[in-house]
């Protein structure tokens, strides 16, 4: 029996970067960061674009690090698909975990600082 032949690597594209929507049904729309040289200065420039790409709902959330491949045309925009969630993001915690965490009284919703009393001026002559 012929050893079954080793994988051919694809020759789709594929991108890394970080979702910044999945208000889509069944879309991502995933912001990757493209660095490059500039031609005559050699100084590094950053580039960020951003592609549509295909993911079933609720794959991922907005936050994630995502690594997507090319694939046929989907619809207008879409000609990426998700390949893997490479990082997920931090789940912030929910007002009423921290209130639990750290008690209901200690939230308070303006956090701003009270506005001081205005100082009396001192040796200051007025008109007369």
């Amino acid at each position: 029996m012929p050893a079954a032949a080793p994988a051919l690597p694809s020759r789709r594209n594929e991108k890394i970067g970080e979702v910044v929507s999945t208000r889509m049904a069944k879309t991502i729309v995933v912001r990757v960061t493209l660095r490059s040289a500039h031609g005559l200065y050699r100084r590094g420039l950053t580039y960020h674009h951003k592609f549509y790409a295909h993911a079933e709902a609720g794959a991922c959330q907005v936050g994630d690090i995502v690594r997507i491949g090319e694939t046929r045309p989907l619809s207008k925009l879409k000609r990426w698909r998700l390949l893997e969630v490479v990082r997920r993001a931090a789940a912030l915690p929910t007002r009423e975990e921290i209130a639990r965490a750290v008690g209901e009284g200690e939230i308070v919703r303006d956090t701003r600082k009270p506005a001081a009393a205005p100082a009396p001026a001192a040796g200051k002559a007025g008109p007369s």
